[in-house]
């Protein structure tokens, strides 16, 4: 095969979208939500992995949501409704919306070597507010960050947007199952993270160049944010976004999140039981866990594990009784 066939079946390749593990990002597409719609939120999960965080006074409710650009192949998006209005952002207030890796996941990126690589962020957004927005790459384990600002043109109408950062050649990523790398989209800012230039090389934190330019989407209840087909890659160019069945995301979520959807049903027969729930996934470290819901009995989690939990039940109905419970598991960044 010729080299000029070979390059020409890569090229034929993205274009299918048939390149696996390119996209960094846990369910960009927005299709698992296990928990639901969150309502009054200021901080919290929303659909999986991505986080909404507020230092201000504007409040939200989260879900997932079947507005999406049309003919782009996705079903799902994030929906962002404001619900308490931030019309006067102090100078500390911020809001953004937030993705976090870990840096066992990111050693492809080779950060803090002479052969680090550029990433490429893309991602739809559909916004009630226009003009300059901004997003932040920020490095936990060095303390280091770059942004890049991006701009809605157009009131409620979805647009894509693909940025590429450079390369770091400063701090390499923790090799570990710890946060090492956040992607944060502003949405409202104070002036101290506003006032300065954006900083659109690597360096060292500096608040007032962070988001620079950011407009404040959360000043009115008439606002609304939508999101989807987030990919991050390795590379300066942005290749067709890489969709995932939704087992293979669910799995990916499970890691870091997951709740039982049936009641667990025990029976006992001398009215007190000890006995162990096997988790669907491996989870990125021993969860919380928490159980609800729970029917005829007084329960304490015990010894949890990565890939499973213990429990002791007493069940008040007799010798001869029955309980259940459901659960959920939490071992997020």
């Amino acid at each position: 095969m010729t080299k000029a066939r070979q390059l020409a079946d890569l090229g034929n390749a993205y274009d299918d979208g048939a390149l696996s593990n390119r996209n960094l990002i846990i369910n960009g597409a927005m299709t698992v939500n296990q928990r639901g719609q969150q309502t009054s939120v200021n901080n919290g999960y929303t659909v999986d992995r991505f986080f909404m965080r507020s230092g201000g006074s504007a409040r939200f409710t989260t879900d997932k949501s079947s507005d999406v650009p049309s003919g782009e192949g996705f079903g799902s998006s994030l929906h962002i409704n404001v619900t308490t209005a931030d019309t006067s952002v102090g100078t500390n207030d911020f809001g953004l919306l937030r993705h976090i890796f870990e840096g066992q996941d990111l050693q492809s990126v080779s950060k803090g070597s002479s052969n680090a690589k550029p990433v490429t962020l893309q991602f739809w957004i559909k916004s009630t507010v226009t003009g300059t927005y901004a997003v932040e790459l920020y490095d936990e384990d060095n303390t280091r960050q770059v942004s890049q600002n991006y701009t809605v043109s157009a009131a409620n109408t979805w647009e894509k947007k693909t940025l590429t950062f450079p390369a770091d050649t400063v701090g390499a990523f923790d090799n570990d199952n710890n946060d090492s790398l956040y992607i944060q989209w502003g949405l409202s800012m104070g002036t101290n993270f506003t006032s300065g230039t954006i900083s659109t090389t690597w360096g060292s934190l500096t608040n007032a160049n962070r988001f620079s330019g950011q407009v404040n989407a959360f000043s009115s209840t008439s606002n609304n944010i939508y999101i989807t087909g987030v990919q991050l890659e390795v590379g300066d160019t942005a290749t067709p976004f890489e969709h995932r069945s939704y087992g293979d995301e669910l799995a990916k979520c499970q890691r870091y999140y997951l709740e039982s959807r049936l009641p667990h049903l025990i029976a006992v027969s001398n009215g007190e039981n000890d006995s162990s729930t096997v988790l669907p996934s491996t989870m990125r470290t021993a969860p919380t866990v928490t159980l609800s819901s729970i029917v005829n009995a007084s329960l304490t989690v015990q010894t949890p594990t990565v890939n499973s939990f213990g429990w002791n039940g007493t069940a008040n109905n007799g010798a001869h009784g029955n309980y259940s419970f459901y659960f959920s598991c939490d071992s997020e960044l």
